[in-house]
This record gives C-alpha cells, structure tokens and sequence, in this order.
C-alpha cells in the first residue's frame, strides 16, 4: 500500500473509531433519536456543498429513489439503534460490535443474491456469533434491571451492524455504477428527512449546554460521516473496495483506544478476547481474491 493510501487509511480508522466516542459522549443528553437526527443533517449539509462543488447532483436527481431507501436503511437506522447501544457500552464496545459488519453483508449476500459461501467464511460467521457472545458474557457485573438494559443494548448494536449489511446489498443491487458521493450525499439527505420528525419530537426540553456535547456532535456530523465518506470514496479509487473494506479490522483499535483515552474506560481481557475473535470472523467471511474486486 502506498504511503499516501497508508496514511489516509489509519486517518479514516482513527476517525470512525471516534465517532463511537461521540455518540457515547451526546446520545445520554440528547436521546438516540435527536442524535441521529442531528448527525445526518450536518453531515448531508457537508457532503451536499462538496456535491455541489464537483457538480455530481445529476447522479443524485435521477436516482432519488434507490438512494433514499440507502439512505433509511444504511444511515437512519443504524445511527439510531448505535445512539441506543451507546447508552449502556463503551465507546470501545459499541466499536467492536460494529466491526461486524461486513460478516452482515456476506450473510444477506448468500440469503439474497446466492452468493456462495466457503467453508472458511461459515466458520468466519460462526466466530462473529461467539465473540459477541463474549462481549456479553464480559461486560460487567451488573445487577438483573442493568443486564437487560445491557442485553437490549448489545441487540441494537447487532440490529444495527445488519442494517448495515442489508443497506450494502440494496445498494449492490439498485446503485451499481453510481457516484458514490451522490449516493453518500443523498443517503444523509434522505436519511434527515426520515429522522426529522421523530428527532424534533424526542430533543430534550431543556437543550443542553455543554460545549463538549456539542463539539462531539458537530465532530460527529462534519468529520465522522462528511469527510470520512470522503477519505473512504478515495480509499476505493486508488485500492478497490476490498482493501478499502479492510478499514473496519482497524476501527475498534481507535475506538478501544479513544474511549480509553478521554473517558476513562477500562480495557478487560473478555473485550480483548471478544473483539479477537469477531475482527478474525470478520476477516474469515470477506475474504476475497482481490482479482475479483470489481472497482479495481
């Protein structure tokens, strides 16, 4: 991998890994929903004035409708239900369950469109299942009201990372060959519009003040969903979408490593275990030869 690539590659892993940060920071104050709401629509002003600036709206407007159902799917839901997982897990938790992911769009995949499975990727799936299950069986020793908040959250997180994969298969499926920032650009779009009334309903009656909380939304909206859909598209052009993807194994390093960081957040040795054995699930279900890496 080029330096260049190298290093926009950790810069995106750092980024994303502090979005967990973020919404662990903001969606106590400011609820799942509003949250969402709020990171949607400051990141869809961002990527829509870069839109703009390279004159992609075409590729938007005449594809309204497949990107939009992205949009709810790949971006509202999942932002949701990772603001709900964010109130009981750690940044560094929450990061790991998302890591999970692609092992989602592998599965929907082979559901959907056929696509065949290896025997290395069912045992790539397998092992997903169990390192969650040890990230469960590591969180805490909590009391029986506390463990089922802790139960519920880890089935957003979950619920999420599906959302994810289901949203990747939608989009193989209705948007191959489409821009991808119009799909970015109009996938936050849409997204806002479906969160706006839930999110207007849900804002807390009394706003909250605190400069943090603010600056982690911003830095959630502008940075974590803006420029990072940027860093990502340039990632695919220059190595393909199966370097690119490799991105995720990194993401729960930072995530681990920002929540450590900045609030304080305990690394145990389940977690460690836990997030081993799902990032190598992860890696055993997406294992592609490259030569079949249709951007490249």
């Amino acid at each position: 991998m080029p330096a260049r690539n190298a290093v926009e590659f950790l810069l995106l892993a750092a980024i994303w890994g502090s979005s967990f940060l973020c919404m662990r920071i903001a969606a106590p104050e400011l609820g799942p929903m509003t949250l969402a709401m709020l990171r949607c629509g400051i990141g869809a002003v961002t990527l829509l004035c870069i839109l703009l600036a390279r004159n992609a709206w075409p590729a938007l407007k005449h594809n309204l409708r497949g990107i939009g159902l992205v949009g709810l799917v790949n971006s509202a839901i999942p932002f949701v239900l990772l603001g709900y997982a964010s109130l009981s897990l750690s940044a560094g938790v929450t990061s790991i369950l998302n890591s999970a992911a692609p092992l989602w769009t592998a599965a929907i995949a082979f559901a959907w469109y056929k696509d065949r499975l290896s025997q290395l990727q069912v045992v790539g799936m397998i092992l997903g299942v169990v390192g969650v299950v040890i990230l469960v069986a590591g969180s805490g020793k909590a009391a029986i009201t506390d463990l089922n908040s802790l139960v519920l959250a880890f089935a957003a997180g979950v619920a999420a990372t599906a959302a994810y994969g289901l949203g990747a298969n939608i989009a193989r499926g209705k948007l191959r060959g489409i821009n991808p920032l119009a799909i970015a650009t109009g996938s936050q779009i849409s997204a806002t519009l479906a969160l706006l009334g839930p999110g207007l309903a849900t804002w807390p009656e009394t706003t909250p003040g605190d400069l943090r909380l603010w600056v982690a939304v911003v830095v959630l909206g502008v940075v974590c969903t803006g420029i990072a859909y940027l860093l990502f598209f340039r990632l695919i052009a220059s190595l393909g979408a199966t370097q690119a993807v490799a991105v995720t194994y990194i993401i729960p390093v930072f995530g681990i490593g920002w929540g450590m960081l900045l609030l304080d957040e305990q690394l145990t040795l389940m977690i460690v275990l836990g997030a081993v054995v799902i990032v190598a699930g992860t890696a055993l279900t997406t294992a592609v030869k490259p030569a079949k890496d249709p951007t490249r």
